[in-house]
């Protein structure tokens, strides 16, 4: 869907969603997290946000604030690097990325390309997890402090959101408006690696209570720093 946002969401709950390749290498899984799983990961997210490194609003080089809020694994996140310890919070090292996380990341990717090989060879090291309320949103950016091309893994629990996927060009048309919901996996690598995407609207009371949030969307993306064991 290429135009402007929906007024609405489109879902009913009445028939399953399919599996969509939204541009070379970019795979949409809907309702690939299990009820179960969706609820195991909300906790984990607040054991994380709690710290060492607790969620926060970034503040971006201008003075800005993100109207999300994040709380990094194995890597610390700012604008726009990486680093071990959070300078920009409290100096604290960031908790470590769990090996388990990487083993989903894996599974996530065998599920969106059908390659056991690119699968195996996945090794993410690095987790940003954004929390958005009904009012935040993420503009249209590249994902490119990393010096890996291998895929990011994005997996949403909560509230419906339009993600809008774009070009590697710049952040103007084309462009494709998904609806994703709780449970959805969205993995994109390969020519869309480095796509502009973001996400212009969320949907106030979609959220998804029986996971564990009654307000709100979790993301989870997962990716591959390139920066190997430095600082370690």
């Amino acid at each position: 869907m290429d135009g402007p946002v929906p007024d609405g969401p489109s879902l009913d709950g009445l028939f399953r969603r399919p599996r969509q390749v939204v541009a070379p290498g970019a795979v949409h899984v809907p309702e690939w997290l299990s009820p179960e799983r969706r609820a195991e990961l909300v906790v984990a997210c607040r054991q994380w946000a709690r710290g060492p490194v607790p969620l926060r609003r970034t503040v971006l080089p201008g003075g800005g604030v993100m109207s999300v809020r994040t709380v990094c694994l194995g890597w610390h996140w700012q604008p726009y690097r990486y680093a071990r310890t959070a300078d920009d919070v409290n100096g604290a090292r960031v908790a470590p990325f769990p090996e388990w996380l990487g083993d989903l990341g894996r599974a996530a990717v065998a599920e969106a390309y059908g390659d056991e090989d690119a699968a195996r060879a996945y090794a993410p090291d690095t987790a940003l997890i954004n929390f958005y309320d009904d009012a935040a949103r993420m503009g249209m950016h590249q994902d490119k402090e990393e010096r890996s091309g291998a895929p990011v893994v994005s997996l949403s629990i909560g509230a419906r959101c339009v993600f809008r996927f774009g070009n590697t060009e710049g952040r103007g048309r084309p462009y494709t408006d998904v609806e994703l919901a709780s449970g959805d996996l969205f993995v994109f690598g390969g020519p869309s690696r480095f796509a502009f995407h973001g996400v212009p609207k969320v949907y106030p009371g979609t959220a998804d209570p029986a996971a564990g949030l009654r307000a709100g969307r979790l993301n989870l993306t997962l990716r591959e720093t390139g920066l190997g064991s430095r600082d370690a």
